[in-house]
């Protein structure tokens, strides 16, 4: 069974609406998004080749790989032609002014 720790990663302003921002967690590099007011976090580091997601091109609630165009759907992770491929998806909460991610730790793991 895994457990759960919850990290502050940054503030609304440091994500205005339809962009994109990159945050480390838990040794983690996550891709925040604020689409339309919501924010959604997703693994930053693209499948493909590793390029910085967070860094690419935010229309609606799809991202644009900024290294070789992977597209992906920021609300679940997806990849947009081949569904098998996601992008972990991260619960995000905001309290206030603050956001927060939730990554799960897999016991025995650092």
């Amino acid at each position: 069974m895994s457990e759960s720790e919850k990290y502050r990663v940054a503030s609304l302003q440091e994500i205005p609406s339809d962009t994109g921002l990159e945050v480390t967690a838990g040794g983690r590099v996550i891709a925040l998004f604020n689409v339309d007011g919501q924010v959604r976090a997703i693994d930053g580091i693209c499948a493909h080749a590793g390029g910085p997601i967070a860094k690419g091109i935010l229309n609606g609630q799809i991202i644009t790989c900024p290294w070789h165009g992977w597209q992906y759907d920021v609300t679940n992770g997806t990849h947009c032609l081949t569904p098998a491929i996601c992008q972990q998806p991260f619960e995000v909460t905001v309290e206030g002014e603050d956001v927060f991610v939730e990554l799960s730790s897999i016991p025995g793991s650092t």
